[in-house]
């Protein structure tokens, strides 16, 4: 066993008291489940690590099982996507993937089983009848009409289901177990229903499909699962999951459930439906848009794999839901990234910069550090001539208070180079800003002064010549509320100017060594990744400023 104590909490006692009494008399094994409906979401990210973390802790395994029982919005892409997903999140699942409809004849074969038991029933009432006659948590429901008939009709039906002769909906298969049950989920729930759609593994073989409540506990018993570990939602479905197995005669102890409380953000969404809906209605570019809160748009934005497991490993495991702050998840993205990311400089609104005393034709190589956290990654040659790039907000023709950027006859500093002065502002007919005209000092080589003089502000650049074009994508919150996902509808606060797109971005001549994905500091900007897909273009992945701390610092 190699449980790290220091991470304590109540799952992994109940696992550690399992494992020592040898509960269930084979090793710990866990699982992920995800349905094959759509992308995995940060919320995930929370159950993977857990289930992983457990399995290793343990020195046990975790399995990745596709919940695939609903073939109407199931693809092998989405399979695929979810597999990409958790090798980035760094885990490997235990050998084979597997997937719920590699055991629908086992499945269907215990659907007999209870059939034969009297504890399962073929009911013709469809769908709306079932839901109204279930009752509320203030009224007990009503027994179906058809809820007494005899094993042998039900056999016989079930297995007509089965042969594809009825119509979709018309028939389902319930378990009989209590209509006037004080937990809903007991109320004789529906087992199969027919669904005459092909599946994306198994083609036309089935047109009958077990819903969650019965493929799930079953599938777990048939991997000879210990712990389903499962967030908060499912709680009330947990009688069912172990009144479904104790009736199955498996000769084994059973896997337990146990419940976590779910990941939820400030700003953001995970329901996948709702997610859904954001792809489907063109709200944003796919599934892995940057703005979207799954790991796939994660990946695109430049979060590092690393801080998301640090992330969930910090925010713990609790019995009680709650909502985390964005900011925290981006200060883990900040702090790993300050460790692991190049230098570079990237002019995103640039304004011209004319240095009326350096030669024309001169080309000087200042040297300028890489990381300045590791210095194992050396520096680089960045070239600097009369024509420089800065940024236009770092100019102002009248300075306000506290603005000690470059003005008018002020002196500032260019970062690895020299100080420069303002002298004369070049405007176009419109009275828009073409050119700075500025002079250097050549003796404050490297930014310092031999006569002591201090400058109050340090401004990055970008050699004219030497420039590169890029476009840079800016981020804010996709959605405006705080608590998207407790308003009636999260859509109503999404925000349509949540991306900026600059297309004139002017960046040095390293940048062009970048790779696609590989996360860089833009200099006094934030942090930006090179698009997977599209050369030149970066995302920025977070700001520089620590909002988290910002927002440690106002509690009492």
């Amino acid at each position: 066993m190699t449980q790290d104590r220091t991470r304590a909490d109540f799952i992994r006692a109940l696992v550690s008291t399992d494992a020592e009494t040898d509960h269930f008399g084979r090793g710990v094994t866990t699982r992920f489940p995800p349905e094959p409906n759509g992308y995995l979401h940060i919320g995930h990210a929370k159950a993977i690590c857990l289930n992983f973390a457990i399995a290793d802790e343990f020195e046990g395994s975790c399995n990745l099982r596709f919940d695939d029982t609903n073939p109407e919005t199931e693809r092998d892409d989405f399979v695929d996507g979810i597999i990409e997903d958790i090798t980035w999140l760094g885990y490997t699942p235990a050998e084979p993937i597997r997937f719920t409809s590699d055991y629908f004849v086992q499945l269907y074969d215990w659907a007999l089983l209870l059939i034969e038991k009297g504890l399962a029933f073929v009911d013709d009432q469809d769908a709306s009848t079932i839901s109204t006659t279930r009752g509320s948590f203030t009224e007990l429901g009503v027994d179906s009409p058809w809820r007494n008939r005899s094993i042998e009709d039900n056999l016989d039906l079930f297995t007509r289901m089965r042969a594809g002769e009825f119509a979709d909906g018309s028939r389902v298969l319930r378990a009989k177990i209590d209509m006037a049950h004080e937990n809903m989920q007991l109320r004789d729930p529906v087992l199969y229903r027919i669904r005459s759609i092909p599946h994306h593994r198994t083609g036309t073989e089935w047109c009958i499909y077990p819903t969650y409540d019965w493929a799930h506990g079953q599938s777990d018993a048939i991997e000879k699962v210990t712990h389903s570990l499962c967030s908060l939602e499912f709680d009330a479905h947990r009688p069912l999951y172990d009144w479904l197995l104790a009736n199955l005669d498996l000769g084994f102890t059973p896997p337990r459930q146990t419940e976590f409380a779910r990941l939820n953000l400030t700003h953001t969404v995970t329901s996948k439906r709702k997610l859904a809906d954001l792809v489907e209605n063109d709200q944003v570019d796919g599934w892995d848009d940057p703005r979207m809160p799954t790991l796939a748009g994660l990946r695109r934005r430049g979060y590092p794999p690393e801080s998301i497991r640090e992330f969930c490993s910090h925010i713990g495991v609790a019995r009680v839901n709650g909502v985390h702050e964005i900011e925290l998840l981006e200060s883990f993205v900040r702090t790993r990234l300050n460790t692991t990311a190049l230098r570079r400089m990237a002019v995103l609104d640039p304004i011209l910069v004319t240095l009326t005393n350096y030669p024309d034709d001169q080309v000087e190589m200042r040297s300028a550090i890489n990381n300045p956290e590791d210095e194992a990654a050396g520096t680089r040659e960045v070239p600097f001539t009369r024509s420089l790039y800065i940024e236009r907000g770092d100019f102002m023709t009248e300075p306000v208070k506290k603005f000690y950027r470059l003005a008018p006859g002020r002196e500032v500093r260019l970062r690895y180079a020299y100080f420069i002065t303002c002298d004369e502002v070049i405007t176009d007919d419109d009275g828009e800003i073409v050119e700075l005209r500025c002079t250097y000092d050549p003796e404050t080589a490297g930014g310092k002064a031999p006569d002591g003089r201090k400058v109050k502000a340090t401004l990055h650049w970008v050699s004219a010549e030497h420039a590169l074009n890029a476009r840079v994508a800016l981020y804010d919150r996709l959605f405006t509320s705080s608590h998207p996902a407790e308003d009636d509808d999260p859509l109503e606060s999404l925000d349509p100017n949540s991306r900026t797109l600059i297309d004139n971005a002017k960046v040095e001549p390293a940048l062009a060594e970048t790779e696609p994905g590989q996360v860089v500091q833009f200099e006094r900007l934030g942090y930006f990744a090179l698009d997977s897909d599209e050369p030149m273009l970066f995302h920025r992945t977070v700001g520089l400023r620590d909002e988290w701390a910002r927002i440690q610092s106002r509690k009492p």
